[in-house]
């Protein structure tokens, strides 16, 4: 379908960008576009006003501070987390998750904040942020600044903190606990049927920590349960495969072209245990 008409803006400067949001309760930002112009196109969604902030500088860099956080920019595309020399090897799996993405035309217009502020379920990079114990750093009128973690960003089928007149300026990830490995698994089936992040440290050949977080649901979800039932576990597919046999208890999965909710909430433990094995064996396995 071709897009409805609608007004537009391109700002240069943050605080012109969160004027313009604000002039509209139906205005949107629109960084790469790849998820919110689909969107439009199939009138599942309306806005009046776009408001483009791909010439917001502030919102482009990639910072590593001196205790070995991360801060990305939300305006970085997945190119150039992928090919960043700061990204290069980090144990984070950023760059890997961005190389990954979909198809080289796509890599070079989404963007980080982008494909987190939209919050579809098969997204990849929100159930990463939230495994990582990222923090958003949320900008909105008159200076007003606010930090959510990533936890609790992501609020609902394709919402999130992000409130009305608001725009997303960055994320911070922390750096990972010495010996921690990511591993992240993915279950495809057209974009997507089932996705698991594990972040986990090992000693001994025991896992000492572990974080588990599942994707393709309404929201990407911890496994607290799962998490205890990991520590102690030795590091051996029938091990793991036991303390993540509940990954899928209580989750409500959706059904969607990709998959029925029955077969996703049947194979969360499948991805699950791959996920923590991929990261107590050294890292991202994709």
């Amino acid at each position: 379908m071709i897009l409805a008409p609608v007004e537009y803006c391109r700002p240069d400067t943050i605080d012109e960008a969160i004027e313009a949001l604000n002039s509209s309760p139906d205005a949107r930002a629109l960084a790469g576009g790849q998820s919110l112009i689909n969107v439009l196109k199939m009138r599942a969604a309306a806005v009046d006003l776009l408001v483009d902030i791909t010439r917001l500088e502030e919102l482009k860099g990639i910072v590593r501070h001196d205790d070995g956080s991360l801060e990305i920019g939300a305006g970085v595309t997945y190119a150039e987390l992928a090919e960043s020399d700061l990204l290069a090897g980090d144990p984070r799996a950023i760059a890997q998750v961005a190389a990954d993405t979909v198809d080289p035309q796509v890599r070079h217009r989404g963007t980080i904040g982008g494909n987190v502020c939209h919050a579809d379920p098969i997204n990849n990079f929100p159930p990463l942020m939230v495994a990582l114990g990222a923090t958003m750093h949320v900008l909105g009128p008159d200076g007003a600044a606010r930090d959510v973690s990533a936890e609790e960003f992501f609020t609902g089928f394709f919402t999130t903190a992000v409130e009305e007149g608001e725009l997303l300026k960055s994320i911070t990830i922390p750096a990972l606990s010495d010996g921690a490995s990511v591993g992240y698994v993915d279950l495809e089936i057209g974009e997507a049927a089932a996705r698991a992040v594990a972040v986990v440290r090992t000693e001994d050949d025991q896992i000492a920590e572990a974080r588990l977080v599942i994707g393709c649901l309404p929201i990407p979800t911890r496994r607290p349960e799962v998490e205890q039932a990991l520590v102690g576990t030795p590091v051996t597919e029938e091990a793991v495969a036991e303390a993540t046999a509940g990954a899928a208890e209580g989750v409500e999965p959706l059904s969607d072209a990709d998959a029925t909710a029955e077969y996703r909430k049947a194979v969360i433990p499948v991805v699950a245990k791959r996920a923590v094995l991929a990261a107590a064996k050294g890292g991202h396995r994709g």
